[in-house]
Protein backbone atom coordinates (compact mmCIF):
# COMPACT_ATOMS: atom_id res chain seq x y z
CA UNK A 1 0.00 0.00 0.00
CA UNK A 2 0.92 4.25 -0.51
CA UNK A 3 0.19 6.69 1.70
CA UNK A 4 -0.98 9.55 -0.75
CA UNK A 5 -1.56 13.01 0.05
CA UNK A 6 -5.70 13.15 -0.17
CA UNK A 7 -5.02 15.97 -3.08
CA UNK A 8 -3.23 13.95 -4.98
CA UNK A 9 -5.64 10.40 -5.00
CA UNK A 10 -7.31 10.18 -8.43
CA UNK A 11 -10.66 8.56 -9.02
CA UNK A 12 -10.42 4.92 -9.24
CA UNK A 13 -8.09 4.43 -6.53
CA UNK A 14 -8.98 1.67 -4.19
CA UNK A 15 -8.48 2.08 -0.11
CA UNK A 16 -6.14 0.17 1.38
CA UNK A 17 -7.46 0.80 4.75
CA UNK A 18 -10.40 2.20 6.34
CA UNK A 19 -11.53 5.09 6.96
CA UNK A 20 -13.24 5.38 10.75
CA UNK A 21 -16.19 7.71 11.33
CA UNK A 22 -16.33 10.06 14.62
CA UNK A 23 -16.71 6.89 17.21
CA UNK A 24 -14.27 5.09 15.71
CA UNK A 25 -16.35 3.04 13.37
CA UNK A 26 -15.55 1.73 9.77
CA UNK A 27 -17.19 4.12 7.46
CA UNK A 28 -15.23 3.31 4.37
CA UNK A 29 -13.77 -0.42 4.46
CA UNK A 30 -11.00 -1.64 2.72
CA UNK A 31 -11.22 -1.89 -1.06
CA UNK A 32 -13.53 0.98 -1.75
CA UNK A 33 -12.89 2.33 -4.66
CA UNK A 34 -12.74 6.49 -4.22
CA UNK A 35 -15.02 8.57 -6.81
CA UNK A 36 -15.40 12.54 -7.47
CA UNK A 37 -18.10 12.44 -4.98
CA UNK A 38 -15.69 10.60 -1.98
CA UNK A 39 -12.77 12.58 -2.87
CA UNK A 40 -14.37 15.81 -2.24
CA UNK A 41 -16.49 14.66 0.87
CA UNK A 42 -13.42 13.43 2.56
CA UNK A 43 -11.90 16.66 1.71
CA UNK A 44 -14.78 18.47 3.50
CA UNK A 45 -14.09 16.48 6.79
CA UNK A 46 -9.94 17.50 6.42
CA UNK A 47 -8.99 13.89 6.22
CA UNK A 48 -4.70 14.39 5.11
CA UNK A 49 -3.16 10.99 4.09
CA UNK A 50 -4.71 8.05 2.81
CA UNK A 51 -3.83 4.85 2.51
CA UNK A 52 -3.95 3.23 -0.94
CA UNK A 53 -3.64 -0.17 -2.57
CA UNK A 54 -1.10 -0.59 -5.04
CA UNK A 55 0.34 -3.92 -6.29
CA UNK A 56 3.43 -2.99 -6.16
CA UNK A 57 3.44 -2.65 -2.72
CA UNK A 58 0.71 -4.90 -2.16
CA UNK A 59 3.25 -6.77 0.84
CA UNK A 60 3.85 -3.67 3.28
CA UNK A 61 2.59 -3.53 6.33
CA UNK A 62 1.88 -0.60 8.21
CA UNK A 63 0.68 -1.39 11.67
CA UNK A 64 -1.52 0.65 13.66
CA UNK A 65 -0.99 2.17 17.21
CA UNK A 66 -3.88 0.79 18.66
CA UNK A 67 -6.47 -1.78 18.73
CA UNK A 68 -9.40 -1.39 16.78
CA UNK A 69 -11.46 -1.49 19.65
CA UNK A 70 -9.46 0.82 21.96
CA UNK A 71 -9.53 3.45 19.38
CA UNK A 72 -13.19 3.45 18.91
CA UNK A 73 -13.78 3.40 22.83
CA UNK A 74 -11.76 6.38 23.40
CA UNK A 75 -13.23 8.30 20.52
CA UNK A 76 -16.87 7.35 22.12
CA UNK A 77 -16.01 8.44 25.39
CA UNK A 78 -13.85 11.78 24.05
CA UNK A 79 -16.83 13.00 22.09
CA UNK A 80 -19.18 11.87 24.33
CA UNK A 81 -18.06 14.34 27.30
CA UNK A 82 -16.68 16.66 24.78
CA UNK A 83 -20.51 16.91 23.17
CA UNK A 84 -21.60 17.47 27.12
CA UNK A 85 -19.38 20.30 27.75
CA UNK A 86 -20.33 22.07 24.99
CA UNK A 87 -24.04 21.84 25.35
CA UNK A 88 -24.04 22.29 29.57
CA UNK A 89 -25.04 24.45 31.40
CA UNK A 90 -23.69 25.54 34.89
CA UNK A 91 -26.69 23.56 36.34
CA UNK A 92 -26.31 20.52 34.55
CA UNK A 93 -22.20 20.28 34.80
CA UNK A 94 -22.90 19.58 39.15
CA UNK A 95 -24.10 16.43 38.03
CA UNK A 96 -21.70 15.24 35.43
CA UNK A 97 -18.43 16.22 37.16
CA UNK A 98 -17.45 12.82 38.32
CA UNK A 99 -18.04 11.15 35.41
CA UNK A 100 -15.41 13.40 33.12
CA UNK A 101 -12.62 12.61 35.50
CA UNK A 102 -13.60 8.61 35.64
CA UNK A 103 -14.35 7.80 32.46
CA UNK A 104 -10.89 9.04 31.44
CA UNK A 105 -8.48 7.41 34.24
CA UNK A 106 -10.29 4.17 33.11
CA UNK A 107 -9.49 5.28 28.95
CA UNK A 108 -5.84 5.89 30.14
CA UNK A 109 -5.56 2.47 31.62
CA UNK A 110 -6.37 1.06 28.24
CA UNK A 111 -4.34 3.48 25.83
CA UNK A 112 -1.54 2.96 28.44
CA UNK A 113 -1.48 -0.79 28.12
CA UNK A 114 -2.47 -0.66 24.58
CA UNK A 115 0.54 1.67 23.69
CA UNK A 116 3.26 -1.02 25.86
CA UNK A 117 2.56 -3.66 23.28
CA UNK A 118 4.22 -1.26 20.40
CA UNK A 119 7.80 -2.12 22.00
CA UNK A 120 10.65 0.10 19.86
CA UNK A 121 8.11 0.83 17.26
CA UNK A 122 7.93 4.40 15.52
CA UNK A 123 5.33 6.86 16.03
CA UNK A 124 3.02 6.65 12.33
CA UNK A 125 0.70 9.09 11.94
CA UNK A 126 -2.81 8.05 13.13
CA UNK A 127 -5.57 6.73 11.80
CA UNK A 128 -7.44 8.37 9.32
CA UNK A 129 -11.17 9.39 10.81
CA UNK A 130 -13.88 11.70 9.30
CA UNK A 131 -15.30 13.42 12.71
CA UNK A 132 -17.48 16.91 13.05
CA UNK A 133 -15.07 18.15 15.10
CA UNK A 134 -11.49 18.51 14.84
CA UNK A 135 -10.69 18.70 18.54
CA UNK A 136 -12.31 14.88 19.16
CA UNK A 137 -9.15 13.68 16.67
CA UNK A 138 -6.87 15.94 17.68
CA UNK A 139 -7.50 15.40 21.35
CA UNK A 140 -6.91 11.52 21.43
CA UNK A 141 -3.41 11.90 18.73
CA UNK A 142 -1.75 14.35 21.11
CA UNK A 143 -2.67 11.91 24.24
CA UNK A 144 -1.06 8.99 22.03
CA UNK A 145 2.09 10.64 21.02
CA UNK A 146 2.69 12.23 24.22
CA UNK A 147 2.14 9.15 26.24
CA UNK A 148 4.43 7.33 23.50
CA UNK A 149 7.09 10.17 24.53
CA UNK A 150 6.65 9.12 27.86
CA UNK A 151 6.83 5.78 28.24
CA UNK A 152 10.21 6.70 25.96
CA UNK A 153 11.47 8.94 28.83
CA UNK A 154 11.09 5.78 31.88
CA UNK A 155 8.11 7.15 33.45
CA UNK A 156 6.54 4.91 35.37
CA UNK A 157 2.77 4.28 34.99
CA UNK A 158 1.37 6.58 37.71
CA UNK A 159 3.71 9.58 36.09
CA UNK A 160 1.94 8.11 32.74
CA UNK A 161 -1.32 8.32 33.98
CA UNK A 162 -0.95 11.96 34.76
CA UNK A 163 1.21 13.35 31.43
CA UNK A 164 -1.78 11.42 29.70
CA UNK A 165 -4.68 12.69 30.89
CA UNK A 166 -3.33 16.20 30.53
CA UNK A 167 -2.39 15.80 26.68
CA UNK A 168 -5.62 13.82 26.23
CA UNK A 169 -7.88 17.02 28.01
CA UNK A 170 -5.63 19.68 27.25
CA UNK A 171 -7.77 21.35 24.77
CA UNK A 172 -10.61 21.04 26.93
CA UNK A 173 -11.77 24.74 26.98
CA UNK A 174 -12.20 24.42 23.85
CA UNK A 175 -15.64 23.31 24.30
CA UNK A 176 -16.87 26.85 25.46
CA UNK A 177 -15.13 28.68 22.58
CA UNK A 178 -17.48 29.12 19.98
CA UNK A 179 -17.58 27.14 17.17
CA UNK A 180 -17.48 29.43 14.56
CA UNK A 181 -13.90 31.03 15.69
CA UNK A 182 -12.41 27.17 15.86
CA UNK A 183 -13.77 26.38 12.41
CA UNK A 184 -12.63 29.68 10.34
CA UNK A 185 -11.16 29.42 7.26
CA UNK A 186 -9.98 33.00 7.31
CA UNK A 187 -7.42 34.64 10.08
CA UNK A 188 -8.25 35.55 12.93
CA UNK A 189 -8.42 39.34 14.38
CA UNK A 190 -6.41 40.06 17.29
CA UNK A 191 -9.86 40.54 19.05
CA UNK A 192 -10.91 36.76 17.89
CA UNK A 193 -7.51 35.19 18.68
CA UNK A 194 -7.62 37.07 22.73
CA UNK A 195 -11.00 34.76 22.66
CA UNK A 196 -9.55 31.38 21.35
CA UNK A 197 -6.60 31.81 23.98
CA UNK A 198 -8.70 31.71 26.65
CA UNK A 199 -9.04 28.02 26.57
CA UNK A 200 -6.41 27.55 28.58
CA UNK A 201 -7.75 29.18 31.80
CA UNK A 202 -11.08 27.42 31.10
CA UNK A 203 -9.66 24.11 30.50
CA UNK A 204 -7.70 24.70 33.66
CA UNK A 205 -10.72 26.01 35.41
CA UNK A 206 -12.94 22.70 34.59
CA UNK A 207 -10.07 20.76 35.26
CA UNK A 208 -9.20 21.54 38.88
CA UNK A 209 -12.98 21.06 39.76
CA UNK A 210 -12.33 17.48 38.59
CA UNK A 211 -11.78 15.08 41.55
CA UNK A 212 -10.21 12.02 39.56
CA UNK A 213 -8.16 14.56 37.45
CA UNK A 214 -4.90 15.70 39.44
CA UNK A 215 -3.64 18.94 39.23
CA UNK A 216 -0.49 18.75 37.58
CA UNK A 217 -2.95 17.07 34.10
CA UNK A 218 -4.98 20.21 34.62
CA UNK A 219 -1.54 22.43 33.95
CA UNK A 220 -1.33 20.31 31.08
CA UNK A 221 -4.53 22.79 30.25
CA UNK A 222 -2.93 25.64 31.55
CA UNK A 223 0.43 25.74 30.17
CA UNK A 224 0.42 23.87 26.79
CA UNK A 225 0.74 27.14 25.08
CA UNK A 226 3.60 29.05 27.20
CA UNK A 227 7.01 28.88 26.11
CA UNK A 228 10.61 28.64 27.12
CA UNK A 229 11.55 32.72 26.40
CA UNK A 230 8.32 34.04 27.57
CA UNK A 231 6.18 34.41 24.24
CA UNK A 232 3.50 31.99 25.10
CA UNK A 233 0.20 32.41 26.77
CA UNK A 234 -1.81 33.02 29.19
CA UNK A 235 0.96 33.76 31.95
CA UNK A 236 3.94 34.21 29.58
CA UNK A 237 5.75 31.59 31.81
CA UNK A 238 9.27 31.27 30.76
CA UNK A 239 11.81 28.33 30.78
CA UNK A 240 11.60 26.54 34.32
CA UNK A 241 8.13 28.07 35.23
CA UNK A 242 6.10 25.47 32.63
CA UNK A 243 6.39 21.71 33.88
CA UNK A 244 8.01 19.08 31.80
CA UNK A 245 4.75 17.43 31.08
CA UNK A 246 3.66 20.85 29.67
CA UNK A 247 6.25 21.58 27.52
CA UNK A 248 5.53 17.76 25.85
CA UNK A 249 2.07 18.85 25.01
CA UNK A 250 2.67 21.66 23.63
CA UNK A 251 5.56 20.56 21.38
CA UNK A 252 3.00 17.60 19.97
CA UNK A 253 0.15 19.83 20.39
CA UNK A 254 1.81 22.04 16.90
CA UNK A 255 2.68 19.24 15.93
CA UNK A 256 -0.04 17.36 15.32
CA UNK A 257 -1.86 20.61 14.38
CA UNK A 258 0.76 20.70 11.72
CA UNK A 259 0.23 17.53 10.03
CA UNK A 260 -3.86 17.88 9.95
CA UNK A 261 -5.83 19.72 7.51
CA UNK A 262 -7.44 23.14 9.00
CA UNK A 263 -10.13 25.25 7.10
CA UNK A 264 -7.19 28.04 6.36
CA UNK A 265 -3.97 25.76 5.11
CA UNK A 266 -2.96 22.34 3.61
CA UNK A 267 -1.49 19.86 6.30
CA UNK A 268 2.14 19.08 6.11
CA UNK A 269 4.32 16.37 5.94
CA UNK A 270 5.68 14.75 9.12
CA UNK A 271 9.20 15.79 8.17
CA UNK A 272 8.18 19.32 7.51
CA UNK A 273 6.22 19.29 10.89
CA UNK A 274 9.44 18.54 12.70
CA UNK A 275 11.89 20.88 10.91
CA UNK A 276 9.36 23.69 11.83
CA UNK A 277 9.67 22.47 15.31
CA UNK A 278 13.24 22.93 15.62
CA UNK A 279 12.73 26.79 14.13
CA UNK A 280 11.66 26.96 17.58
CA UNK A 281 14.43 24.80 19.65
CA UNK A 282 15.87 26.30 22.66
CA UNK A 283 13.46 29.30 22.25
CA UNK A 284 9.93 27.56 22.03
CA UNK A 285 10.10 24.40 22.47
CA UNK A 286 13.10 22.10 24.82
CA UNK A 287 15.71 20.73 22.44
CA UNK A 288 15.90 17.57 24.70
CA UNK A 289 12.25 16.62 23.69
CA UNK A 290 13.12 17.32 20.23
CA UNK A 291 15.66 15.49 19.77
CA UNK A 292 13.75 12.32 21.52
CA UNK A 293 10.28 13.13 19.23
CA UNK A 294 12.31 13.56 15.97
CA UNK A 295 14.06 10.08 16.89
CA UNK A 296 11.01 8.22 17.76
CA UNK A 297 8.77 9.65 14.99
CA UNK A 298 8.39 8.32 11.45
CA UNK A 299 9.32 11.13 9.70
CA UNK A 300 9.28 9.79 6.47
CA UNK A 301 6.02 7.17 7.32
CA UNK A 302 5.99 3.40 5.77
CA UNK A 303 4.13 3.94 2.30
CA UNK A 304 5.03 7.43 1.95
CA UNK A 305 6.43 8.22 -1.82
CA UNK A 306 9.94 9.73 -1.78
CA UNK A 307 12.32 10.87 -4.20
CA UNK A 308 16.14 10.33 -3.69
CA UNK A 309 19.48 12.24 -5.05
CA UNK A 310 20.03 9.46 -7.36
CA UNK A 311 16.72 10.87 -9.09
CA UNK A 312 14.99 7.82 -8.69
CA UNK A 313 11.59 7.26 -6.77
CA UNK A 314 10.04 4.50 -4.64
CA UNK A 315 7.90 4.09 -1.31
CA UNK A 316 8.81 3.88 2.09
CA UNK A 317 8.76 -0.01 3.23
CA UNK A 318 10.67 0.24 6.26
CA UNK A 319 12.08 2.16 8.95
CA UNK A 320 15.09 1.95 10.98
CA UNK A 321 14.89 3.34 14.46
CA UNK A 322 18.36 4.19 15.00
CA UNK A 323 18.34 6.56 12.00
CA UNK A 324 14.61 7.56 11.32
CA UNK A 325 15.84 10.06 8.69
CA UNK A 326 16.84 7.58 6.85
CA UNK A 327 14.11 4.81 6.11
CA UNK A 328 14.44 1.38 3.34
CA UNK A 329 13.00 2.37 -0.17
CA UNK A 330 11.80 0.44 -2.47
CA UNK A 331 12.59 1.85 -5.66
CA UNK A 332 9.84 1.63 -8.44
CA UNK A 333 11.02 3.97 -10.97
CA UNK A 334 14.30 5.44 -12.45
CA UNK A 335 15.90 8.55 -12.57
CA UNK A 336 14.18 9.23 -15.78
CA UNK A 337 10.58 8.67 -13.83
CA UNK A 338 10.40 4.97 -15.94
CA UNK A 339 8.79 1.98 -13.93
CA UNK A 340 11.37 -0.78 -13.35
CA UNK A 341 10.42 -4.23 -14.53
CA UNK A 342 11.77 -5.09 -11.31
CA UNK A 343 11.71 -3.23 -8.18
CA UNK A 344 14.52 -3.34 -5.36
CA UNK A 345 14.85 -2.04 -1.94
CA UNK A 346 17.64 0.41 -0.39
CA UNK A 347 18.45 0.91 2.86
CA UNK A 348 19.82 4.20 3.22
CA UNK A 349 21.33 3.79 6.52
CA UNK A 350 23.76 1.61 4.44
CA UNK A 351 23.79 4.13 1.31
CA UNK A 352 25.18 7.39 2.98
CA UNK A 353 25.86 9.00 -1.05
CA UNK A 354 21.79 8.86 -1.22
CA UNK A 355 19.49 11.42 0.08
CA UNK A 356 15.48 11.90 0.32
CA UNK A 357 14.83 15.00 -1.47
CA UNK A 358 11.64 14.53 -2.53
CA UNK A 359 8.12 13.38 -0.39
CA UNK A 360 5.40 12.89 -2.55
CA UNK A 361 6.31 15.51 -5.17
CA UNK A 362 7.16 18.64 -2.14
CA UNK A 363 10.63 19.28 -1.16
CA UNK A 364 12.12 17.35 1.52
CA UNK A 365 13.64 20.81 3.26
CA UNK A 366 11.64 24.07 4.00
CA UNK A 367 13.97 25.58 2.22
CA UNK A 368 11.59 26.81 -0.79
CA UNK A 369 8.41 26.99 1.49
CA UNK A 370 6.96 30.16 2.04
CA UNK A 371 7.27 31.72 5.55
CA UNK A 372 3.71 32.50 5.86
CA UNK A 373 3.74 28.39 6.87
CA UNK A 374 5.77 28.44 9.43
CA UNK A 375 3.28 28.32 13.12
CA UNK A 376 5.19 30.77 13.96
CA UNK A 377 4.69 33.85 11.79
CA UNK A 378 0.75 32.79 11.87
CA UNK A 379 -0.83 32.87 15.47
CA UNK A 380 -3.44 30.86 14.61
CA UNK A 381 -1.43 27.76 13.75
CA UNK A 382 -0.36 27.91 17.51
CA UNK A 383 -3.50 27.26 18.13
CA UNK A 384 -3.00 23.42 18.05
Amino acid sequence: MRLLSLHTCKPGMRLAKPILDEEGRVLLGTGVELGETLLSRLKDHQVPFLYIMDERTEDVDIPDMLSPEVRQEATRLIRTHFRRLMSESVKTRMFSRYELGSDMRKLMDLLISDLSQTGNAMIMLGDMQLTEHYLYQHSLDVCIYTTLLGMKSGYNRDELHTLGLGALLHDIGKTKIPLSLLKKPGKLTEDEFAEVKRHTLIGFDILRQEPNIPLLSAHCALQHHERLDGSGYPRQLASGEIHDYARFVGMVDVYDALTRERPYRAAMLPHQAIEILYMGADKLFDLDKLILFRDKIAIYPIGMEVKLSSGESGVVVDLNANVPHRPVVRILSDADGLPLSAPYEVDLSNRLFLTIVEVCGTPATLSGMNAEKSPFVSFQDQMG
